[in-house]
């Protein structure tokens, strides 16, 4: 490598943190001043958000990172591990990224093709090419273990696998340059971090023959988490990848309100808010022959996928679509849009709610120290419960026997009655009876029946109504040990038991039929958890989200965060007595 090259690189790096990460002037400006200010204090009012715990978060906002161009006389080695460095960037195009390549190359070169995110960056080894004779071709071979591909529609999936591709360099003159580059980006999973952020997209349950048991009709709106580069213009990404329409996982139990082949009216449009802080987004004539409902739901998505995209001041209070002039189509406000809020079917609970000693429920608020029975029958002391959970108008119980064998539904009103068992299982012990009930924000009651003889799947509509039996895919030989299904109606989470290990998987739920004769089904099974040999518990934490309690191979219990893509945002080990202690009472928040 020349001298000027290595000073550069030595430049670059200068400033970094004991882990890599570099910390700019900047960032360490700002921090020492508001140290000195002493102007830092507690808030006592305001949105409650959570803050992601990465060390790099504090860090990386204030940098940017720029590609080094090719050093003059560099081997085949050194210029891909240039190259590979300066796709890091945050440069839009790849602008230092293509002076590595032919011209040929850089023609066919497809960036966004798709990303490969391995566990770190790529080993990089010359090959010897036995054809190459006169010494004009080398062959450099990238190694490493692949965890995950981001697809061209930014959907994450995760693939573990050993990685390996061939990249081929020829003269250019005296120069060695890239004439077969890789498909896409290939980064290792601290970059991908750095480079990328989740963010959901926004589109409409279908809900089939169950619109009707919801209060919120066919508005009910479901997240489908993708990736877009976190510094590149982020809201026009996340605007295209929108109108783009679903991910393949996803398509079969949601819709879009946007016309198939919808787009921007330039493709060169680069959206930001106003000085209101409002989105215009100027929309083709494929997208604008619409009625006037089904343009306010196209606002709707578009508003809720881009409203955490905004930071502080700039988050975004409301959507304008036009058409190709710059007349107005259609606008919705925040308040406008409250009638499609997700929350609409998750429910405001006041609770937490779980089953004491002495088998009864009891709940605790916020502002309370003691848990208290809940009114109804199933507050009473000889009501013998093992599980139980709460529908999310925090209105309806329903509650498994200590013995697991059977499903009572009731009101948790004073003078409420148990009433009759709503599902009885054969299964003859706790393990092979019920699992945990959990609703939906339909007004579904969902619930597995562990019988090794016939282990069954089951929905009862209203939570009393007559149990649907709901068809799965084959799980290998393994067994349902416990389930929670998404507020939205659209996606169920199930620990699976198999071999000895637990895993957390999530499928898709499709409803078809009629409303006489609903016919359910749960397909596309993936694993949410991957790095997870035993997942111990679980919860929804969001609308796509979850909370994961489990081991990795070490041993080692972990609190982590999942997205519903099987991306991992956060995760945290759990020493001596914390909160990821099982000896805990296990709480729940209604439906969850």
């Amino acid at each position: 490598m020349g001298a000027d090259r290595a000073d550069r690189r030595r430049f670059r790096r200068r400033g970094r943190r004991p882990d890599g990460r570099a910390l700019s002037t900047p960032a360490l400006l700002a921090c020492g001043a508001l140290l000195l200010s002493g102007c830092a204090s507690m808030p006592d009012s305001g949105d409650v958000r959570r803050v992601d715990s990465s060390p790099r978060s504090d860090v990386d906002s204030q940098v940017r990172v720029y590609g080094v161009s090719p050093g003059k006389g560099e081997q085949p080695a050194e210029l891909v591990s240039g190259f590979l460095e300066a796709t890091t960037s945050d440069e839009e195009n790849f602008g230092t990224a293509k002076e590595y390549l032919t011209k040929s190359a850089v023609k066919r070169w497809q960036p966004f093709a798709a990303t490969t995110v391995l566990e770190q960056a790529p080993d990089v080894r010359v090959e010897t090419d036995p054809g190459d004779r006169d010494g004009s071709g080398k062959t450099v071979v990238l190694s490493g273990k692949r965890i995950a591909v981001v697809d061209e529609t930014h959907a994450y999936k995760p693939d573990e696998q050993p990685y390996e591709e061939r990249i081929h360099l020829t003269l250019s003159g005296s120069e060695w340059r890239i004439d077969g580059p890789p498909r896409g980006l290939i980064l290792g999973e601290s970059d991908f971090q750095r480079i990328y952020r989740s963010v959901n997209k926004y589109y409409f349950a279908d809900l089939g023959p169950d619109a009707e048991e919801s209060t919120a009709g066919d508005n009910v709106l479901v997240a489908d988490p993708v990736y877009v580069r976190r510094r590149i213009d982020p809201v026009t990404a996340t605007v295209k990848a929108l109108l783009g329409g679903p991910t393949e996982w996803l398509e079969p139990v949601v819709s879009s309100s946007f016309p198939r082949g919808s787009a921007l009216g330039r493709r060169d449009e680069r959206l930001s808010l106003d000085d209101s802080n409002t989105l215009k987004v100027r929309l083709s004539d494929r997208a604008v022959q619409v009625s006037a409902a089904r343009c306010a739901r196209m606002a709707a998505q578009t508003l809720f996928t881009v409203q955490d995209l905004g930071e502080g001041s700039s988050e975004v209070s409301g959507v304008r679509l036009e058409r190709q002039n710059g007349s107005e189509l259609c606008a919705l406000s925040n308040d406008g849009a409250r009638a499609y809020a997700p929350d609409g079917v998750e429910g405001h609970p006041r609770h937490q709610y779980f089953v004491d000693s002495d088998h009864r429920m009891v709940r605790l608020s916020d502002d309370e120290d003691q848990p208290q029975p809940v009114p109804g029958p199933f507050g009473s002391d000889d009501v013998s419960l093992g599980t139980v959970a709460v529908s999310r108008d925090e209105r309806d119980a329903a509650g498994v026997t200590a013995d697991g064998q059977a499903l009572y539904v009731t009101q948790m009103a004073p003078g409420a009655e148990r009433g009759k068992v709503r599902l009885r299982s054969q299964g003859g012990s706790v393990e092979h009876g019920l699992t945990a009930p959990s609703w939906d924000g339909l007004g579904g009651l969902w619930v597995a029946d562990r019988n090794p003889q016939r282990p069954r799947l089951l929905r009862l509509r209203g939570g009393t109504g007559p149990a649907d039996e709901v068809e799965l895919p084959q799980l290998d030989g393994g067994r349902i040990t416990a389930l929670r299904v998404s507020a939205d109606g659209s996606r169920i989470a199930m620990l699976v038991k198999r071999s000895g290990h637990t895993t957390l998987r999530l499928g898709r739920i499709e409803r078809r039929g009629t409303e006489a004769a609903p016919k359910l089904s749960v397909g596309a099974l993936r694993a949410v958890a991957p790095k997870l040999e035993d997942v111990d518990t679980f919860s929804w934490a969001g609308d796509s989200r979850l909370v994961v309690a489990g081991r990795e191979s070490d041993g080692v219990q972990q609190l982590q965060y999942v997205e519903t893509d099987g991306s991992r945002r956060t995760s945290r080990r759990c020493r001596g007595r914390t909160v990821c202690s099982r000896s805990a009472p296990r709480r729940t928040r209604p439906g969850r």
